[in-house]
């Protein structure tokens, strides 16, 4: 008896010692696989070398800016630069070759927004159609696709006779009726901004609030590409725009837009070295910076830049790379660009 006692026992023990063993490897691992996570977001791996596989870039397209003689401070809400990438990718735009089936397609999208007569040509590309019933005119460039609309409401003002929708009904009619000539890109799934606009004096100015306005502007931006944000010369304002009114008929439902818009292809991009934000915010201070938003600042002024950030610039020209660029945010409605690829593979 005392024998199978001491098995027991020491059965027992193996077991307890066992169980013991298990948790003390589980708990290890949890903890070795917590460690090793910690440290990487310490201590991260540095990312592969940037490929730069389309060379040198050519110089971003931005428009003639206002030139102001600024001091610039650094006053962020974390009292510092912010931690960038060293790195972002660049995205190729395919080019638009024209085709025999130019002026067909372009027909094709006139006519299924009811501008139905022959159209009459502009230049070499751009060809203008009216709609038969109401005083709209349709522009486009049969090679870019590029289009703009118009109405004339010296001749009619029916249109505003009624108040026009809230932003997001308005937004809605904006992408049903692209949709109707098959021209709303996928990626055009960014914020969507409006503005309030009233007819004085035969232009439209801002309005306070939906209730004082006659129309509304919709702007639609593209959607994050590797989740920085798309950013136009002018940053309240999209390449593609639509002036919606309260009509019911969609001619007069929509009265002006301009569509700037150039695919861009997501599955052919290369990564290039970008500057440190240090670097950056020291071209700004050496005034190489494009002001797109000069906001209610005075030449002289010294401004406070509250935030910076990585943004892609989308141009409303043809270019033939989708590019990152610095963006500087100040007081007073402050905004200004700058490009963010290295110097040594840009600017060609």
């Amino acid at each position: 008896m005392t024998g199978l006692t001491q098995v027991a026992i020491t059965t027992r023990k193996i077991i307890r010692y066992g169980v013991y063993f298990v948790v003390f490897l589980t708990i290890g691992r949890i903890l070795l696989g917590a460690g090793i996570s910690i440290y990487k977001k310490i201590f991260p791996p540095p990312p592969p070398p940037p490929t730069v596989k389309f060379g040198r870039l050519p110089k971003l397209d931005f428009p003639e800016g206002p030139k102001l003689n600024l001091t610039y401070v650094l006053e962020t809400p974390e009292g510092d630069f912010p931690a960038l990438p060293t790195q972002s990718k660049v995205y190729f735009v395919p080019k638009i070759n024209p085709n025999l089936l130019s002026l067909d397609v372009a027909k094709g999208k006139a006519k299924s927004l009811g501008f139905t007569s022959e159209p009459q040509q502009i230049s070499e590309t751009i060809y203008r159609f009216t709609n038969p019933n109401y005083p709209a005119t349709f522009e486009i460039n049969i090679v870019t696709g590029i289009f703009s609309l118009s109405y004339d409401l010296n001749a009619d003002r029916t249109p505003l006779d009624k108040k026009p929708p809230a932003g997001e009904i308005a937004a809605s009619l904006v992408r049903s009726y692209l949709s109707l000539a098959s021209v709303l890109p996928e990626d055009l799934t960014g914020p969507t901004e409006n503005d309030f606009l009233k007819l004085s004096e035969g232009k439209f100015v801002s309005a306070l609030s939906l209730s004082e306005s006659d129309v509304i502007k919709i702007n639609l931006f593209r959607k994050n590409y590797d989740e920085l944000p798309s950013l136009t010369a002018f940053p309240n304002e999209a390449n593609v725009w639509f002036i919606v009114t309260g009509a019911q008929d969609r001619t007069q439902q929509i009265i002006a837009g301009e569509f700037h818009y150039y695919p861009v292809d997501e599955s052919q991009f290369s990564t290039y070295p970008i500057k440190t934000p240090q670097d950056a915010f020291s071209q700004l201070q050496s005034g190489n910076a494009f002001i797109s938003n000069q906001g209610l600042v005075k030449d002289g002024e010294t401004l406070k830049i509250r935030r910076v950030y990585l943004a892609y610039f989308d141009s409303e020209s043809p270019s033939e790379f989708y590019q990152p660029i610095y963006v500087f945010e100040g007081d007073k409605g402050f905004t200004a660009y700058l490009p963010a690829v290295t110097p040594d593979y840009y600017g060609e």
